[in-house]
C-alpha cells in the first residue's frame, strides 16, 4: 500500500508537466519513446536474462506493451484535445475497467457495472456541456483507451505474478521486460507516425522528459505494479482514483489554470457518484 501512495504523489505532477511543457511542443510519439527508453535503461542492469522462462518474459513484455506502450500513445495524444483537469477527471473511469477486467479473468460478468460506467460518462460530458465537439469526443475516447490499457496492464501483472508466486521470482529481475515490451511498440509508433520536426526539445523540456522517464516511469511503474500485487482488486481500484484529486490540486494551485469551477464541480460530482455506485454494486455482488 505504501508503494501505491508514494507513486500517487509522484504521478500527481506528471499530468501537469506533460500538459504544460510537452503537449503541442514536443512530438508525442518522440516523448513516449524517450520516456520508455530511459525507463528501460534504468532496469537493464537488474534484468535476469538467463534464469527467467521465455514464456514469462513474453508475458511481462506483453503487459508492458499494453500498460505503458499503448497507454502512453493514447494518453499523450489526449492532451492535444483536452485540458489537464479534463484529462485527470476522465481517468476516473479506470477503476471500473479494473473490476470489469478482473471479473473477466475470473470468468464472471456483472452487467450492473455498465450502469455506473454510463453515469461516469454523463458526468464527463457535463464538464464540457458548452463545448462538446469532435475534438472533445476524440480526447475523451483517447483517455478511455489509456484507462483501459492501464487497467488491463496492472491487473494482468498482478494475476501473472500470483501464478508465479511459488517460483520466488523477484520483481526487480523481470521488470526490465515490462519496459522492453513498451520500447518495442513506442519505437514502431514513432517511426511510423512521429513528427520529425518536433524532436528537438528545449533544455527545460529535456528536464521534464528525464524526470518522466527515470522517476515517473522507471521507478513509478515498478513500485506501482509491485504494490498492486500486495492489495486486492478493490483497493487497487480505489488507489487509481486518489490520483485524480491530487493531480487536480497540483494543476490548479501551481499552474493556476482558468477552469469553469461550476461545471467542473457538477460533472466531477456526477463522476464521483458513479464511483460510489460502482462500489455499492460491487458489495451487492459479493
Amino acid at each position: 500500500m505504501r508503494y501505491l501512495i508514494f507513486i500517487t504523489i509522484i504521478w500527481a505532477f506528471s499530468f501537469s508537466l506533460i500538459g504544460e511543457f510537452l503537449a503541442g511542443k514536443v512530438d508525442s510519439y518522440f516523448a513516449v519513446l524517450i520516456r520508455v527508453l530511459l525507463a528501460s535503461l534504468v532496469f537493464l542492469p537488474f534484468t535476469d536474462f538467463k534464469n527467467i522462462e521465455n514464456s514469462l518474459k513474453l508475458k511481462i513484455m506483453g503487459i508492458g506493451i499494453v500498460q505503458i506502450g499503448l497507454m502512453y500513445i493514447f494518453f499523450y495524444k489526449s492532451f492535444m484535445f483536452l485540458s489537464v483537469p479534463e484529462v485527470l477527471l476522465f481517468t476516473i473511469l479506470t477503476p471500473i475497467y479494473i473490476t470489469l477486467y478482473y471479473d473477466f479473468l475470473k470468468k464472471k460478468f456483472k452487467p450492473l457495472y455498465l450502469v455506473s460506467a454510463s453515469l461516469a460518462v454523463i458526468g464527463a460530458f457535463v464538464i464540457r456541456y458548452e463545448g462538446i465537439n469532435s475534438d472533445f469526443l476524440v480526447g475523451f475516447l483517447l483517455v478511455q483507451g489509456a484507462n483501459l490499457c492501464f487497467a488491463v496492464g496492472q491487473i494482468s501483472y498482478k494475476y501473472i505474478m500470483q501464478q508465479e508466486k511459488m517460483k520466488n521470482i523477484k520483481h526487480l529481475s523481470i521488470f526490465g521486460y515490462f519496459h522492453f515490451g513498451a520500447l518495442i511498440v513506442s519505437t514502431i509508433a514513432f517511426f511510423a507516425f512521429g513528427n520529425f520536426d518536433k524532436i528537438s526539445p528545449s533544455l527545460v523540456e529535456w528536464g521534464v522528459l528525464l524526470w518522466l522517464g527515470l522517476v515517473a516511469s522507471g521507478l513509478g511503474y515498478f513500485l506501482w505494479n509491485r504494490g498492486a500485487c500486495t492489495v486486492d482488486a478493490g483497493v487497487l481500484a480505489i488507489m487509481n482514483n486518489i490520483l485524480v484529486p491530487m493531480g487536480l490540486l497540483v494543476n490548479i494551485v501551481i499552474w493556476n489554470k482558468d477552469v469553469n469551477y461550476l461545471t467542473l464541480f457538477i460533472g466531477g460530482s456526477i463522476i464521483m457518484l458513479s464511483l460510489y455506485l460502482h462500489y455499492f454494486i460491487m458489495r451487492r455482488y459479493k
